[in-house]
């Protein structure tokens, strides 16, 4: 059994760094013909650049040793997309789902040996560290506030992450210079909960800044 480490409670380590809203297509409602509101429609489906940083650690559960992303393999940050369907099925209330792919991978030559998943991997071999965690994330938001340029309510999502990591070493000299393997699967739910914001910059939609 693998667990993945303490730095981070979402799966592989990841955290994520929400950088640009790309595009956004919205089905207006007949409201908006009734009232002075920007952000107002039924159904809205959006995309987003994201920026990805991998980060911290792997744990094999019987060996007891820990990967660390950063130190072992270098991960560094990687371009990623995400997309979101968002049905306001009331002038207050939201259901969303989240959708996106992260998936990197690193080739470094190892300082140290470990073991993962019963499998050696010896100091100074070239090792590839494959991490995915393509997530779904549906979600409920209730707008307490909702003004002409913007709105404020609270949000609560389950994100949910079907992870995995995999090494591979082409050849070790302690294993009669075979290759060695070894991949682990993690489906991991997170609840989330906190407050959703939006504010138009200008007098339309087109330009905005959300928080969640």
């Amino acid at each position: 059994m693998t667990t993945f480490g303490p730095r981070s409670k979402q799966a592989a380590g990841l955290r994520l760094l929400l950088i640009l809203r790309l595009s956004a297509m919205t089905v207006p409602s007949l409201r908006a013909q009734r009232n002075a509101e920007f952000d107002d429609y039924k159904v809205r489906i959006g995309g987003f650049w994201l920026l990805a940083y991998p980060g911290g650690s792997i744990t094999d559960a019987t060996s007891g040793d820990i990967i660390d992303l950063q130190k072992d393999f270098g991960f560094g940050s990687y371009s990623s997309f995400a997309g979101k369907f968002d049905w306001k099925f009331t002038h207050k209330n939201h259901f969303y789902v989240t959708g996106a792919n992260f998936s990197h991978s690193r080739v470094a030559t190892l300082k140290r040996t470990f073991v993962f998943q019963g499998h050696t991997f010896d100091v100074g071999v070239v090792t590839k560290a494959d991490i995915s965690a393509p997530l779904i994330a549906p979600g409920y938001q209730y707008d307490i506030i909702r003004r002409r340029r913007g709105n404020f309510g609270l949000a609560v999502q389950i994100d949910v992450f079907n992870s995995s990591a995999s090494f591979f070493a082409a050849a070790q000299a302690n294993n009669n210079n075979q290759a060695v393997s070894a991949k682990k699967f993690l489906l991991a739910p997170i609840p989330v909960a906190g407050p959703a914001f939006r504010y138009d910059l200008t007098n339309s939609p087109r330009l905005f800044v959300e928080a969640k």
